[in-house]
């Protein structure tokens, strides 16, 4: 369980952190150190403080001193800003620092595996999952997209051809071909030096896969979440309003 403490000095970085990702049917989460993600069920009756609630019953004897939390939706300055689709109500406005007792950072989940997969350059990450999850990382700087909400014919956008309901309907072989179809011009739209396909979903696709295009690990969120704390402009949620400005580990990141 997380220990509750004063807000640490600005110029100390948290040693210990327990990155969480939350999908729409489970939460699977990582602290420093440890080796082997828990996970706990996830869905539409899932709520912020059942979320936090369980993850610190089965995180009961890790030690971590601040949290980072993928979240499946739109992130601001305050925390998310919508509510999921596919998850329980309540998100918009809760406290996750004070639930947590430590301090916590929040981005979108895309945003969080697209940093732990960045290898330098110009990356496109494409999540593939209930929707389609976007992000361009150029330089260092992280620019969270919205691809899914493209259309792509009347009615039906990236996320409908390539979601979830869409690899249900059309079966595997024609949804991959969908994806991998795809792929390319996005590159080419995008100007990336190389794509990362990851999300729940890519464990479907199958090689041989477009030039610069590779699979995610299934563990990359999680370094995306340790990452996440050597950024500077990453708003930092504290305890009971207590401010919390760690020292950058590398100075040039951003995130837009």
């Amino acid at each position: 369980m997380a220990t509750r403490t004063a807000a640490p000095d600005a110029k100390q970085r948290p040693s210990k952190i327990l990155a969480v990702d939350i999908g729409g049917s489970k939460v699977k989460f990582l602290a420093t150190g440890e080796h082997e993600p828990r996970r706990i069920p996830s869905g539409t009756e899932l709520s912020p403080s059942l979320m936090v609630q369980e993850v610190r019953r089965a995180a009961r004897d890790w030690k971590f001193s601040a949290v980072s939390i993928g979240y499946p939706g739109q992130v601001g300055g305050q925390g998310p800003i919508s509510e999921p689709g596919n998850l329980g109500h309540g998100w918009v406005g809760f406290d996750f620092a004070a639930a947590f007792e430590c301090p916590v950072r929040i981005v979108n989940d895309a945003a969080m595996q697209a940093l732990g997969s960045y290898d330098g350059g110009r990356m496109l990450f494409i999540g593939l999952g209930t929707g389609v999850g976007s992000v361009l990382i150029v330089d260092h700087t992280i620019i969270p997209l919205e691809l899914g909400e493209l259309a792509y014919k009347p009615g039906h956008t990236l996320s409908t051809r390539l979601g979830r309901a869409a690899l249900d309907e059309k079966g595997k072989k024609k949804w991959r071909n969908r994806v991998l179809e795809m792929v390319p011009t996005l590159q080419r739209a995008f100007l990336a030096d190389y794509v990362v396909i990851g999300g729940g979903n890519s464990k479907h696709i199958r090689e041989p896969l477009p030039p610069n295009v590779r699979l995610g690990h299934n563990l990359t969120a999680f370094r995306g979440g340790y990452r996440l704390w050597g950024i500077d402009d990453v708003p930092t949620f504290g305890v009971n309003g207590q401010d919390f400005k760690p020292l950058a580990a590398i100075s040039d990141w951003r995130l837009l």
